[in-house]
C-alpha cells in the first residue's frame, strides 16, 4: 500500500479501470486495514474543543491548556493497525477501554516542514479511525499502541473527493447507541496545522496515518459490543469486540488519561 501511494500519481489510472472490472461478492471477502504498514501513526492529544471541555468539567487537568497545545502529539505503534473484518481485542477486564471515533489523514506525498497554506497537497485521503485507549496512569503511546487498538477503514477516500475535511462529522455508535458525535471544524489544530507542526518534528512519508482528535462523548468499551463509526463521505467502520487472554498490570489509577 505504500508503494501504491507513493506512486499513485502514475499508477491511478490503472486503478481506477480496475475498479470497472467485475467485482467479487460482499461475502467472499475479507476486509483487512486500508493501510496496514504505516510507517507512524501520529495522534493529537485532546484536540477538539467539546472534547477538551467534556475532560476539564471532568477534573483531567489542572490546567486548561492541559491539551494539544501542551502535549502536541503522541505515537502509537503501527502494530495497533486493525481491519474491520477482524475485533477489537480487549487486554484485561480489570482494565477501562475507551473508543475514541477519529477522522484519520493518510500522507501521499513526503512533508518536511512544510506550511500551513500547502499541507493538504501532501493528503492522498481520509480513513475513519478509531483511537482505542485503555485507561491508567502509563503513558498514553503504551496504553494506546496494543494489538488491535487502531481500527481503520474499510476504505481510503482520496483526498480529491474531500477538498475541505472540516465540513465532515463523525458519529460513534455502540450497539446502536449513539455516543459521540462531532464536527472536524470542531478540531483545535486543524487538519492542515497538524501536518505543518508534525513535519517541522520529522518527515511525514507516504502512507503516515495523522489521527487528528476525537469529539466529545468517549465511553467504555466491553466484549460483545459492536462499534460503528460513520465519519460523512466516508464509508462506515464497523467492528467488533473481544475478549483477550493476557492480563495487564493493574494500576492505581485506572481512570487517569
Amino acid at each position: 500500500m505504500n508503494m501504491l501511494i507513493e506512486g499513485w500519481q502514475t499508477l491511478e489510472p490503472k486503478m481506477r479501470d480496475a475498479a470497472h472490472s467485475t467485482g467479487i461478492p460482499r461475502s467472499r471477502v475479507t476486509f483487512r486495514a486500508p493501510q496496514p504498514r504505516p510507517s507512524k501513526i501520529l495522534a493529537a492529544p485532546v484536540n477538539h474543543g467539546p472534547h477538551r471541555e467534556e475532560m476539564i468539567a471532568a477534573g483531567a487537568f489542572s490546567d486548561v491548556p492541559g491539551t494539544i497545545e501542551k502535549y502536541v502529539a503522541f505515537l502509537k505503534a503501527p502494530s495497533s493497525v486493525v481491519g474491520p473484518d477482524e475485533a477489537i481485542r480487549l487486554p484485561d477486564p480489570r482494565r477501562r477501554v475507551d473508543h475514541e471515533a477519529e477522522l484519520g489523514v493518510v500522507i501521499g506525498t513526503r512533508a518536511k516542514n512544510t506550511s500551513r497554506g500547502d499541507a493538504l497537497s501532501h493528503v492522498f485521503g481520509y480513513l475513519a479511525l478509531i483511537d482505542v485507549t485503555m485507561r491508567g496512569d502509563e503513558d498514553r503511546s503504551y496504553r494506546k499502541s496494543f494489538d488491535t487498538f487502531t481500527p481503520l477503514g474499510p476504505a481510503i477516500v482520496t483526498a480529491d473527493e474531500i477538498p475541505d475535511p472540516s465540513i465532515l462529522n463523525l458519529r460513534l455508535s455502540v450497539n446502536g447507541d449513539l455516543r459521540q458525535d462531532g464536527q472536524v471544524a470542531d478540531l483545535i489544530y486543524d487538519v492542515a496545522q497538524l501536518i505543518e507542526v508534525y513535519s517541522e518534528a520529522m518527515t511525514l512519508n507516504p502512507g503516515d496515518i495523522i489521527a487528528s482528535g476525537t469529539p466529545n462523548g468517549v465511553g467504555p468499551l466491553t466484549p460483545g459490543d459492536t462499534v460503528t463509526l460513520a465519519v460523512s463521505q466516508l464509508p462506515p467502520l464497523t467492528i467488533a469486540v473481544r475478549a483477550s487472554k493476557a492480563t495487564i498490570p493493574a494500576t492505581a489509577d485506572l481512570a487517569a488519561l
